[in-house]
């Protein structure tokens, strides 16, 4: 499986990313080696790294898993870490988790003595077709969505489709909303592809949406423009998924099954302000229905997720920045919406 390059590293998949790693190790001289898990990635992905890991880990460090525990309070927690366990300019950070842990990781080692080097292995899909690539990182301030961080890119990232055998379906169809996102923006026969698939775990499914998103990032690799494309379905989906986060009446919500319902909304104002045909808006909803459960809002909830696009981080001038579809496969950026509409793609949602 031929590994993607990215601006200043690689992406490996499965025996190719374990030799990278071992090679990279190998001519590094670092002084200390420490790999951030979670507690299940302890339990069900740390035996196989250390079985495929060469080199020796100085210390292992643990967080707690979930959106909710991606804050500067973790950080903190990490940083202390590091410092108390004598880490300096030269080690080594190894983040094995999802795109919470990898993001924080990220984070946390970019700003850890002004910056170490770090390499990320994600073990859910939603990391490895979407964290895996573009240098983000960072944390929530409070259920506001990444609104803390920067970009800086790891030493490599290294994908092994082996632990997806240890998620639940829920957790691997989140990443697949993100990978029918990049059919969406960018090419329609991937999305027509993935739309009839019933096994998009597989390597090479994984490996093109790494692929496509790269095509995006290599152009843009600070979101100035062209990269903007890649938050379709995220400027009303963070703030739904924010919302539910925040309301413990309301079930938390995986960050794809938020996107989900986000490009349904999304599509809808597609369809009204981009000349996004009826029948493509009426097959995008059919397909995420399909896969993801209807989220139920009331006209409250309704009101107080539209509250929060105030926070999005494509906001400009005091304008909420939309990402939308001309067609399947054509995105369009910086798209202001009419407030009207957003009531009317609700009640096309929830028909």
């Amino acid at each position: 499986m031929e590994s993607v390059k990215s601006q200043s590293y690689e992406v490996h998949i499965g025996e190719l990313a374990k030799a990278a790693l071992n090679q990279h190790i190998a001519k590094s001289s670092y002084s200390k080696i420490f790999v951030l898990v979670d507690e299940n990635t302890k339990e069900h992905c740390l035996p196989f790294f250390k079985k495929m890991f060469d080199g020796s880990v100085d210390f292992i460090l643990e967080i707690r898993s979930g959106e909710e525990n991606k804050h500067i309070h973790t950080c903190l927690q990490l940083w202390e870490d590091l410092s108390n366990l004598d880490g300096d300019r030269k080690s080594l950070l190894i983040n094995l988790g999802g795109g919470v842990l990898t993001d924080m990781g990220g984070f946390v080692a970019s700003t850890f003595k002004r910056g170490i080097d770090f390499i990320n292995i994600p073990t859910t899909l939603l990391s490895m077709v979407d964290a895996s690539i573009g240098g983000k990182t960072g944390v929530d301030l409070g259920s506001l969505k990444n609104q803390i961080g920067v970009i800086n890119q790891p030493q490599m990232v290294l994908i092994f489709p082996e632990f997806l055998k240890t998620l639940d379906p829920r957790q691997v169809k989140s990443g697949y909303a993100e990978m029918l996102k990049h059919g969406l923006i960018m090419d329609k026969a991937y999305w027509n592809s993935l739309a009839e698939k019933s096994n998009f775990t597989d390597a090479a499914c994984i490996q093109k949406s790494i692929a496509l998103k790269n095509e995006v990032v290599l152009q843009d690799p600070t979101e100035k423009g062209l990269r903007k494309i890649l938050n379709f379905g995220h400027t009303l989906g963070h703030a739904i998924e924010s919302y539910c986060l925040d309301n413990h009446d309301k079930k938390t919500l995986l960050h794809g099954e938020a996107i989900a319902a986000g490009m349904i909304l999304e599509g809808y104002l597609s369809h009204e302000l981009q000349g996004l045909s009826k029948l493509s808006l009426d097959e995008i909803k059919k397909i995420f229905l399909t896969h993801f459960e209807k989220v139920d809002f009331t006209d409250d909830d309704i009101d107080a997720i539209l509250q929060l696009l105030k926070y999005d981080k494509k906001n400009s001038h005091g304008n909420v920045n939309f990402v939308l579809l001309h067609s399947i496969g054509k995105a369009v950026t910086d798209i202001k919406v009419p407030e009207e509409l957003f009531q009317k793609a609700f009640a096309y949602y929830k028909e």
